[in-house]
């Protein structure tokens, strides 16, 4: 049989993934190539995320809680535990099997849809003298085939060719290395070996307080550890709202997390102490002057770039963006006609759910039906205790565009079931606008704010006001209903906090 596809999918992440599969749904003959091994050479599918980044930290953080909880917080309701003890192999088998359970998940629905799963390395060999750049696309090229050409090397070193009228780029990304701190995958790891550890370390140095830096942090200050995290920046989490980043840096500092900022490493190095064991010794500078820190280990964890090198011939001339990223339109087509990227690679946040998105979006549109994707509304998590969620704008945002606003904000300390469950800390924010009163931004600070975030997207999707949501009728005791009460709160009408209105301009 010839290796002739409508469609090859280059990446088996949550963005390469789903777009296979919904290609596949729609009639679409599809093959999906993804280099991703495991520890033991064998292929797996699911990417970053499901192999070594969301599910397994996730699985982590989940864990460590637990542990921390049955040490502190479980005779609060009555269960006395006279002992607790870590088996951290355990705690590691079961976030194995959760990946193992996920990533043959996915194996067993590529064959159900039919999907050609080819484990190997790809390159873009087809070239195209007309040009398309984004955004530029005519009716008249739009309807025109291109015979596009994939090599592939597979595994055992054996090549194949690979026919398709599109090719879907979604090889996703890997974290930054930095050269003043080489990664050696024992003491100086990456994101990916701060997973894995086989023991608790006693001194625990991070670089980055972004999401990655602070849910690792989370899981080994848990575990015992005595963590450090070093950000350059000036401002904690300077991408999110800036009240709950303040607020979210307070809780952090009371969990015992050490977040020092405006300190830029300077260099780090593996050395031998008096006691014959290799530690971290590590020079930063902040506004004290230089200083040498000693760790275990170091995890450095200061973002990730888009895996696009060797993707493509010499002849492919294809716009790229800086730092690698590739240059789409709105479909996320490339300068090239049928190639599209998605995921990690292309602009916008390196999230999952953002790259499944745009897998839907470009399979529908490959198939001629028309869906796009709000990126206007791309909620965050980060999920440490309690979680940290947002989506649309924030208070700096509004203020920089100078468009006038109003907030209402509602603490889960004045909620029934955050009382009830003990989990109190946090609050629910809500940014409207002053004149139309729509929703702008939902910010939330507090126990299940990953799931709570929903409600607010599908709020914001449908154009709801904050009276909207006010109207609707919520659940009792819920955690939602503090969602229902900062809605109230934008007016000054919250029922179960003494307030006042809080109308702001730019």
């Amino acid at each position: 049989m010839k290796n002739n596809y409508d469609v090859v999918i280059i990446g088996a992440g949550p963005a390469g993934y789903v777009a296979a599969i919904r290609c596949a749904q729609l009639g679409l003959k599809t093959a999906c190539v993804d280099k991703w091994v495991d520890e033991n050479n064998n292929p797996r599918l699911g990417g970053t995320c499901l192999n070594v980044g969301c599910i397994p930290s996730k699985a982590l953080l989940e864990s460590s809680e637990i542990f921390q909880q049955s040490e502190t917080s479980l005779t609060q309701h009555g269960i006395i535990v006279d002992s607790v003890s870590l088996d951290l192999q355990q705690m590691m088998d079961r976030k194995n099997n959760v990946v193992n359970t996920l990533t043959f998940g996915i194996e067993s629905l590529f064959k159900s849809n039919k999907i050609k799963w080819i484990p190997g390395q790809a390159k873009i060999q087809t070239s195209s003298t007309q040009s398309n750049k984004p955004g530029s696309r005519t009716d008249e090229t739009k309807d025109l085939e291109y015979n596009k050409t994939v090599s592939v090397t597979l595994h055992n070193q054996d090549s194949l060719v690979l026919q398709s009228k599109n090719i879907i780029i979604a090889t996703g990304s890997s974290p930054f290395n930095l050269s003043i701190a080489p990664l050696d995958n024992e003491f100086i790891v990456d994101s990916t070996g701060a997973l894995a550890f086989d023991s608790v370390p006693k001194k625990l140095g991070i670089i980055g307080a972004g999401v990655i830096g602070l849910e690792l942090g989370s899981v080994w200050k848990r575990l015992g550890s005595e963590v450090k995290i070093f950000e350059a920046q000036d401002t904690f989490l300077s991408f999110a709202d800036e009240f709950i980043a303040k607020e979210s840096l307070k809780l952090y500092s009371n969990q015992g997390l050490d977040i020092k900022l405006n300190a830029r490493l300077l260099s780090s190095n593996v050395e031998s102490t008096a006691e014959n064991q290799s530690k971290v010794q590590m020079t930063y500078q902040d506004i004290d002057g230089d200083q040498v820190e000693t760790f275990d280990k170091l995890i450095i964890a200061v973002g990730r770039r888009p895996n696009s090198d060797g993707l493509f011939s010499e002849e492919n001339a294809i716009e790229m963006a800086e730092g690698g990223i590739i240059h789409v339109n709105d479909q996320c087509e490339t300068s090239l006609p049928g190639v599209y990227a998605i995921g990690d690679v292309v602009r916008g946040p390196m999230l999952a759910h953002k790259g499944s998105e745009e897998g839907l979006m470009v399979a529908e549109l490959i198939s001629g039906l028309h869906r796009s994707v709000n990126y206007d509304l791309i909620p965050s998590v980060i999920y440490t205790h309690p979680e940290l969620a947002w989506v649309g704008k924030t208070e700096q945002n509004l203020r920089a565009a100078a468009i006038d606003y109003k907030v209402g904000t509602f603490p889960f300390a004045a909620s029934g079931r955050a009382q009830a469950v003990n989990e109190t800390s946090g609050f629910v924010k809500i940014v409207s606008d002053a004149k139309t009163d729509q929703i702008l931004g939902v910010h939330i600070l507090g126990s299940h704010a990953s799931e709570l975030i929903a409600q607010a997207v599908i709020a914001m999707e449908f154009g709801s006001s904050a009276e909207d949501i006010a109207l609707m009728m919520f659940a009792h005791p819920t955690f939602s209903e503090a969602f229902h009460e900062a809605s109230l709160a934008v007016s000054g009408n919250a029922l179960h906090i003494t307030q006042r209105k809080m109308n702001k301009k730019p």
